[in-house]
């Protein structure tokens, strides 16, 4: 299975990946990620502090909700790289996590995204919900 990519105009510095949730996917996209922010000549503190919020906020689409797992990079200023994952809602009711899951590894990416973003939010709409994070080179 391949990782969807649609590129929107170069100049709007926007992409758009749909993620299908199978093993290496994660490490597929953040690739793709480093390649893109490289060409934006987005600042390599904020690249490396990206490629983190990726990952955890796609690994938690992936480990906590419904497919598919849609990530959009934008910049939104000078400086300024918003990284949103959506989905389809939780895949199990609220306080159940995953049976596979070590609960000393559980639960620190969302922390991890909090302490890298200088902003950051969910969005609940119909039909799921949207994680955001910007990052703003210093």
């Amino acid at each position: 299975m391949a990782v969807q990519l649609n590129t929107l105009a170069r100049d709007t510095r926007e992409q758009v990946f749909v993620l299908p949730p199978f093993a290496g996917a994660v490490s597929v996209v953040r690739r793709r990620v480093a390649a893109i922010l490289a060409d934006w000549e987005v600042s390599p503190a904020v690249v490396e502090d990206a490629l983190l919020v990726v990952s955890e906020l796609l690994t938690n689409a992936i480990v906590h909700a419904l497919p598919p797992a849609v990530l959009r990079l934008s910049c939104d200023g000078p400086g300024v790289l918003r990284v949103e994952v959506t989905d389809a809602g939780p895949a199990r009711p609220a306080g159940q996590s995953p049976t596979w899951t070590d609960p000393d590894e559980h639960g620190r990416g969302e922390d991890i995204v909090h302490a890298l973003a200088d902003r950051h939010g969910i969005h609940l709409h119909p039909g799921g919900c949207t994680r955001w994070a910007d990052l703003v080179a210093a």
